[in-house]
């Protein structure tokens, strides 16, 4: 394994660990796919750092459980902003 991937997997350990970030925001803020961090995450970290990785797996495990519920609110908000732009131009029009 190259020593920049394994820099890298270790940075976005502590990342997870001090921010509680999802995979998508941390991929998005190290710039690189949801597939990487993942597998960063899950098979990279626990032979580079096995404690840390125990870490992160907590955290990934709670961000599973809970988001069924993320998940609908993101769509209670999507909607909520759809339906008040359909009010802004209904009004606009009358």
């Amino acid at each position: 394994m190259h020593d920049y991937i394994k820099e890298r997997t270790i940075k976005i350990g502590r990342c997870i660990v001090e921010t509680k970030h999802t995979v998508r925001t941390i991929a998005k803020e190290f710039g690189v796919s949801k597939s990487t961090v993942h597998k960063d995450l899950t098979e990279r970290l626990p032979e580079i750092n096995p404690d840390l990785a125990d870490q992160v797996k907590h955290i990934l495990e709670y961000h599973k459980s809970i988001r069924h519920l993320r998940g609908g609110e993101a769509t209670k908000i999507k909607y909520k902003k759809s339906s008040k732009k359909r009010e802004v131009f209904a009004a606009s029009k009358s």
